[in-house]
């Protein structure tokens, strides 16, 4: 088959792009990596074609190229197309690398065994270094352009390699100071560098060798895989930021060896260099690299951060976000060995002005409260990672950020949680302050914001902010009684005015800490049970109760429940009376709930209800306390002590659910059937313990093959000789394929499981079928038709069939029998195999010799062809 036109590439590109993953779900996806390696050295194509081609390589190389082998064959292609390219500019050089590059990296066959790689690297290396290749390889017009790409291809196999390029160190010290990309060559330098560094100590190579080295010409010698070798390819990501939590075992190891005065002194040069050319590469570029230079030289010895002050001096008055971020996670990693506390003031009052200016976005706004809140201090109070507002940041300082109702709700919450943080921090001088305190201003907000979510009929948004803002409130101050005390009764008066917010009461139960969590329990059951149980707010209140019901004011909660069953008509009443029950089974009230639940046995119109009612009263007459519990509890697994009737409900839930258990069933293939239409396959089960209702499912991988449909066993027992299974194929290319098989199955104690077995395989000769008998005497006119019908459209060839000791005879009528149309033993057979769906397959074989036969082959599929010659070389070692 020859390249497709432009035309049927734009289709095929089009309709890929529509909708990718149907694309790859239907019979086109086989053959579309192949077809668009294939095409890309068409000279019926254009260029800018090939270039949608190899955009489509690098969005979807996992689909394209999806195992090691697939990529390692697609990045040689690639690889070959680049090389075969005209000494011209060309717009395809650029893409062919990053399209190698991203096929090894994606498809992980990035390594020492793979030649591709061996291929790439140096190549890589080379174009970087401004090498000349050789043969016009690069023009002079696209020198400076491939030298990037060829950094950027370097830097994201180092990523997915560390110590890729510990042995180019020096190579790349020297291109720095070259006329060339400076930010591609700076960032791939301090990437380099800090991978190294983590990897060196393991090693135990020199840093300063590493440093100083030159590398030999691309090609003149193997890639040094050592660095690699040890890595775990699992270090700290390369985005800028300064938790103290993301301090990992490549952290560690940088300080576990220390460096002679040379490799001190090489490093120290290595870092000036990349620092002094820093402010040429834009504003993201060098928040990369400074974080990089800063985290690979945080707690090595006799590297003083002093070499990050001019950049420092720079940096602060920046209004680039990034490289304010950058100055941040500088300062998290060096604290007061680079900042002063005049910088840590002024960076400070930075912030924070800069968190309130009108004409900056509201993101912008957002990005400034949030290093304001995390910001890194230079001596921190408290325990580490306890979150605490900055000691310089004051009432005075941050009055400019109090929240407003008038602010966005992400806005609101970030000031807030800022406010919340200072008057953690603001106890002792509230007294001594003649300005209302923060406390006040607190008070006074959140009550503003209760007064807006008790509004009736008003969004719902107004009062998911109420709740976040209240459980803020309740995580960043919840030892100051001064503040939860009313924070209780404000959320009080918001469920008395509003009762439908229920379902955002019991969530903030479920999130809060039990300082405050449990006075707002007793405070909302008695707003619950001090209404008449004719409210028709009962449902809302009815959940409530559930949630904060417990062993305390019974009296009062059982009365509520009596008042309001007689009002519980419809199902969802009645199940929200019942879940209060169960809730106070579980808080182990007994008394009166008996004779309740005996009234609603009795008296509830449902018959679900009545039952529900009717066994809560059997486990409160026949079970003790700790039985009680756990008989109500969520927990499936059952106490040694636990009841009956207990374990037969976890039994029965147990039956319900299918699950996964270890594999009770071998499968495996008969004998190949070539009767009927379509091939069929003879599974023969055994089973290692008896099993009951079988279902076997087949999934094929790909598009080769139609779904298959499941095959039923009502019963298998381990011993007994069970019947074969059969399943019928239905290819749509007559071609080998991978079955994966899972089993669904009962066991004798009940239990639906399910289970995956290992992988059936359909090789070529299973599709094998005969064709029609022809009359007594017309075999070979029969045969002769067939063989001239497969030309023009169909393809030809010859193979040699090796023979075994039982020559050709014994290789026909072990192989072949059932397929022969005309036979004269033991020199002359015609073959003709039908091939599913609708293909054909003819096979000459004559003039045999002692030791193979050649083999005159004919198909109106040219794709089997290399599936014919592998299964007749494969015969006689069969036999």
């Amino acid at each position: 088959m020859g390249p497709l036109s432009r035309d049927v590439w734009a289709q095929r590109l089009g309709a890929f792009w529509a909708s990718p993953s149907a694309f790859m779900a239907g019979p086109e996806a086989e053959d579309l990596g192949r077809d668009l390696l294939g095409d890309l050295r068409s000279e019926k194509l254009s260029e800018q074609t090939k270039v949608s081609l190899l955009a489509l390589s690098l969005e979807y190389p996992a689909q394209l190229w999806p195992d090691a082998s697939a990529a390692e064959v697609a990045a040689t292609s690639l690889l070959d197309t680049l090389v075969l390219l005209p000494p011209r500019p060309s717009a395809l050089r650029r893409p062919l690398l990053l399209a190698a590059t991203t096929a090894l990296a994606v498809g992980g066959a990035l390594g020492p065994t793979s030649g591709a790689s061996c291929r790439l690297l140096p190549l890589l290396l080379g174009l970087a270094a401004g090498n000349d290749l050789g043969r016009g390889f690069v023009p002079a017009s696209e020198q400076r352009p491939l030298q990037a790409t060829a950094c950027e291809c370097l830097r994201e196999l180092e990523s997915c390699k560390p110590g890729l390029l510990g042995g180019s160190l020096g190579l790349l010290r020297g291109l720095l100071g070259q006329e060339g990309p400076v930010q591609p060559l700076s960032l791939l330098l301090s990437l380099a560098l800090r991978n190294t560094l983590v990897l060196q100590s393991r090693v135990g190579a020199g840093l300063g060798a590493l440093l100083t080295a030159r590398v030999s010409p691309p090609g003149s010698g193997p890639w040094d895989w050592t660095l690699v070798e040890e890595s775990d390819g699992r270090l700290q990501p390369q985005a800028p930021s300064w938790p103290a939590a993301e301090e990992g075992e490549g952290e560690r190891s940088l300080t576990a060896r220390g460096h002679s005065p040379e490799e001190a002194r090489e490093l120290r040069a290595a870092v000036a260099q990349l620092l002094d050319t820093s402010y040429l590469l834009t504003p993201v570029a060098q928040a990369q690299l400074l974080w990089l230079l800063g985290w690979a030289l945080r707690g090595l010895q006799g590297q003083p951060p002093a070499l990050f002050k001019p950049q420092l001096v720079r940096l602060l008055g920046t209004a680039q976000l990034t490289l304010l971020h950058a100055v941040l996670a500088l300062k998290a990693a060096f604290g007061e060995a680079l900042f002063t506390a005049q910088d840590e003031t002024l960076l400070l009052r930075r912030l924070t002005l800069a968190a309130q200016h009108p004409a900056l976005p509201q993101s912008t706004h957002l990005f400034y409260l949030h290093c304001l809140l995390s910001f890194p201090e230079n001596c921190p109070l408290g325990p580490e990672g306890e979150e605490a507002a900055p000691l310089l940041l004051g009432p005075q300082l941050c009055r400019g950020l109090l929240p407003s109702l008038l602010h966005e709700p992400t806005a609101l919450l970030a000031r807030l949680h800022l406010l919340c943080l200072v008057c953690a921090e603001d106890e002792e001088e509230e007294e001594k302050s003649q300005l209302p305190s923060p406390g006040h201003y607190l008070e006074e907000l959140l009550a503003g914001l209760w007064q807006r979510a008790a509004l009736e009929g008003g969004p719902r948004a107004l009062a998911t902010l109420c709740f976040q803002a209240s459980y803020l409130v309740a995580r960043c101050l919840a030892g100051q009684p001064t503040v939860l005390t009313p924070l209780i009764h404000g959320l009080a008066q918001l469920y008395r005015a509003r009762p439908m917010l229920a379902p955002h009461f019991v969530d903030l139960l479920d999130q809060v800490d039990p300082e405050l969590r449990e006075p707002l329990k007793v405070v909302l059951r008695q707003e619950v049970v001090s209404r008449p149980g004719t409210d028709e707010a009962l449902c809302w209140h009815l959940q409530m109760l559930a949630r904060v019901a417990d062993g305390d004011a019974q009296s009062a909660t059982l009365n509520f429940l009596r008042a309001a069953a007689a009002h519980c008509t419809s199902w969802d009443l009645q199940q929200g009376l019942l879940q209060v029950c169960r809730a106070l089974l579980r808080a182990g009230v007994g008394g009166g709930l008996v004779d309740l639940l005996q009234v609603l046995a009795r008296q509830l119109e449902d018959p679900d209800g009545r039952d529900h009612a009717r066994l809560y009263y059997i486990l409160l007459a026949h079970l003790a306390g700790p039985k009680l519990g756990v008989a109500l509890g969520p927990s499936l697994a059952t106490p040694a002590l636990a009841s009956s009737l207990v374990a037969e409900n976890q039994g029965f839930v147990a039956a319900l659910m299918v699950q996964e258990a270890p594999a009770l069933i071998r499968l495996s293939m008969g004998s190949h059937e070539v009767k009927g239409p379509l091939p069929v396959l003879q599974l023969l089960p055994e089973a290692l313990e008896p099993i009951y209702s079988l279902e076997l499912r087949f999934c094929v991988e790909g598009q080769l093959y139609a779904p298959l449909g499941a095959v039923h066993v009502p019963c298998l027992c381990p011993g007994r000789s069970a019947r074969p299974l059969l399943l019928t194929l239905q290819p749509r290319r007559p071609a080998p394929a991978r079955l994966d098989v899972h089993a669904l199955y009962t066991t004798s104690t009940g239990l639906t499981c399910h289970v995956h077995l290992p992988p059936l395989f359909v090789n070529f000769a299973d599709l094998f079928l005969p064709f029609r008998q022809p009359p007594e005497g017309a075999g070979l006119v029969f045969f002769e038709e067939l063989w001239d019908s497969c030309l023009p459209e169909g393809a030809e060839s010859r193979v040699w069939c090796p023979l075994g000791p039982q020559g050709l005879e014994g290789l026909v009528s072990h192989h072949l029998e059932p397929f022969v149309v005309v036979a004269q033993p033991p020199t002359s057979y015609y073959v003709a195999i039908h091939l599913p769906p609708d293909s054909k397959l003819l096979l000459r074989l004559e003039a045999a010799l002692a030791d193979g036969v050649p083999v005159a082959l004919r198909t109106d599929d040219w794709a089997v062809l290399p599936l014919v010659g592998d299964y007749l070389r494969g015969l006689a070692a069969a036999v």
